[in-house]
């Protein structure tokens, strides 16, 4: 089969939506399906293209135009090109306003089926947006088929449409994402021991207890990722007991980089490490220093770090929003903490802190989950029934 698959982002651009879109590329391309990636870049001059091979997969990138609607007609123009010259049997694009609508219109006008699936933000926050409206409604009522990874997103395209909505969690491969020794090394090279190695912390009586413990968060840290409220709880945390924060990613610019720097201008002396962007593939040893993993969002779809923290053996404490609600059960294989407050998530990290049977038993059963449940294999197979189904195979 040969799938022109459409993204905003892919792999090793930054993001949960470069990170699914990247994954379900290489799945199909593992079992023998041919892949074309069409995603519109902004390192490239308007209109520019360029295809390159990432692991197996062949990329298509085109250059952004300033307007929204340029962008959109290139896209659209590329996929019929590229079906001229050799046909796709189907389209697939992920995340609803843009690839979803490109992905749709040229389905139909080429007459080939098109699958769109619901992410998070296209369906909470961009069917708000009067200038994404329109499209986000033609895909939802046009496309072949339509998959989340969420059943609360489920619920969410429901309310938009009477349709049947399938429903995809996204995979993890719990042969990378695995429980670990905690990483010194690494933990010393990005100052999360305080600059200090573990010979001289002992010579200063500081315990390795004391020094190892760890909140952590992976990802875009802004405010729909719950940026204030992390901070404010940690410092409650930091005024109780030594704790570090340790976010693996970037801080998103603008307004939540600047209440950032101010917060740390007022704080200086939390202990906060910032790593920037980390390769995906990195990141099991990033979640080995964690001693709580966090992800205390407003909104969500389905975060592929809650799933890699809870693959990696993490005691996990998170909101329960959009697909955390499918894969977190509390007090079984993590705990909930509700959203936009900070004391309460202050209190329930303390309690995983200072517990470390309870941390044991939660990261064990999160594992446990992720194994049975939020498979790579199962992902593979959900969406090939849906793909066999409309073109007839």
């Amino acid at each position: 089969m040969k799938i022109a698959l459409l993204s905003e982002k892919y792999t090793p651009d930054i993001g949960g939506l470069a990170i699914s879109t990247g994954r379900l590329g290489h799945l199909l391309d593992s079992v023998g399906h041919k892949v074309r990636v069409f995603a519109p870049s902004p390192n490239l001059p308007a209109s520019e293209k360029q295809t390159l091979p990432s692991n197996g997969v062949s990329v298509t990138r085109f250059g952004a135009h300033k307007r929204a609607d340029d962008t959109l007609v290139d896209w659209f123009e590329l996929i019929v090109e590229e079906h001229k010259r050799e046909p796709f049997d189907l389209i697939h694009a992920y995340f609803l306003p843009q690839a979803g609508f490109v992905g749709t219109y040229a389905g139909k006008y080429l007459n080939i089926p098109s699958v769109v699936s619901i992410r998070g933000n296209d369906i909470e926050r961009a069917a708000f947006d009067p200038s994404k409206f329109s499209h986000v409604m033609y895909a939802l009522q046009n496309a072949s088929a339509v998959t989340t990874n969420a059943s609360e997103l489920a619920k969410k395209a429901k309310a938009f449409i009477d349709r049947e909505i399938h429903l995809i969690p996204n995979g993890i491969d719990t042969e990378r994402f695995k429980p670990m020794e905690r990483n010194e090394m690494l933990a010393e090279a990005i100052g999360l021991n305080g600059g200090k190695r573990k010979e001289e912390r002992v010579e200063s009586g500081e315990s390795q207890r004391e020094a190892c413990k760890v909140i952590g968060f992976v990802g875009e840290l802004r405010e729909k990722k719950g940026l204030a409220t992390l901070l404010s709880g940690y410092t409650q945390i930091a005024k109780e007991m030594p704790v570090s924060l340790l976010l693996v990613g970037e801080i998103r610019e603008g307004e939540d980089k600047k209440l950032f720097d101010e917060f740390r201008a007022l704080n200086p002396e939390h202990r906060i490490v910032v790593t920037g962007h980390v390769p995906h593939k990195d990141l099991p040893a990033y979640y080995s220093l964690m001693d709580v993993f966090v992800h205390p969002s407003l909104r969500d779809g389905m975060p592929n770090a809650v799933l890699e923290a809870m693959a990696c053996g993490k005691a996990v404490i998170a909101t329960p929003v959009g697909g955390v609600l499918d894969v977190l059960e509390d007090g079984v294989n993590g705990r909930f903490t509700p959203v936009n407050d900070a004391e309460a998530l202050a209190q329930g990290i303390k309690a995983l802190l200072k517990d470390e049977q309870q941390r044991k038993q939660l990261g064990e059963q999160a594992r446990k989950t992720i194994q049975t449940a939020f498979t790579p294999q199962k992902e593979l197979e959900a969406n090939l029934r849906i793909y066999n189904a409309l073109v007839g195979k």
